[in-house]
């Protein structure tokens, strides 16, 4: 059965790279493939985690481009040469334009550590999020996976979990929840939904 080949795009220590791996270990995801790891730099862990699982890699860094446009022209220079269908952003620092986003509608997922729209858009990412809700006093947070477009967190909801917040806690002990019971849950669920409407496109 032919798959769709998924990059995904990592700046750190790939915590979703790694549940998203697991679960298609575990064989839910039938219908995509991880066939390439990008990273923002080249001391992301994610690279680790893709060398020890044999996934391709490779490192596009920003600042070595002298504009966006270059930096995206080589990001999809590199994604048509591994035939590249679809990309998911796992904790992907860098910003992308209209330009690059535009060029694969419906076809770019990210995952969101809040319950969008709450807690979200620029500025609003890492353990900034999980102090904005402690900070607002909101009783539930959550997980969100969408698409990506122009706008920072801005595309159409694909899936969406629930946490409870509880008593006492921190940024942290709030972030390593929201992981373990959303993000990991809902990452791959969504990854396959998106690969499996690309494989019935195709």
């Amino acid at each position: 059965m032919l798959k769709t080949k998924i990059a995904v795009f990592v700046s750190g220590g790939g915590t979703n790279l790694q549940a998203l791996i697991d679960a298609e270990k575990r064989g839910e995801i039938p219908n995509g493939e991880i066939a390439l790891v990008l990273a923002s730099n080249d001391t992301a862990y994610a690279l680790t985690r893709a060398a020890e699982n044999n996934i391709k890699s490779v490192v596009v860094k920003r600042k070595a481009f002298p504009s966006q446009e270059v930096y995206e022209e080589k990001m999809k220079e590199i994604l048509n040469e591994n035939s590249i269908e679809m990309i998911v952003l796992a904790g992907f620092m860098s910003l992308l334009s209209e330009d690059f986003t535009s060029f694969y509608p419906k076809r770019i997922v990210n995952i969101h550590p809040s319950l969008i729209p709450s807690f979200c858009g620029k500025g609003f990412y890492g353990l900034h999020v999980h102090e904005a809700a402690l900070e607002y006093g909101v009783k539930v947070t959550g997980a969100t996976v969408h698409y990506v477009n122009e706008i920072p967190d801005g595309g159409e909801i694909i899936l969406q979990k629930a946490v409870e917040i509880l008593e006492g806690d921190t940024p942290e002990v709030l972030q390593r929840r929201v992981m373990e019971e959303a993000e990991w849950v809902l990452l791959p669920k969504a990854v396959e939904m998106v690969a499996k409407k690309l494989q019935k496109g195709n």
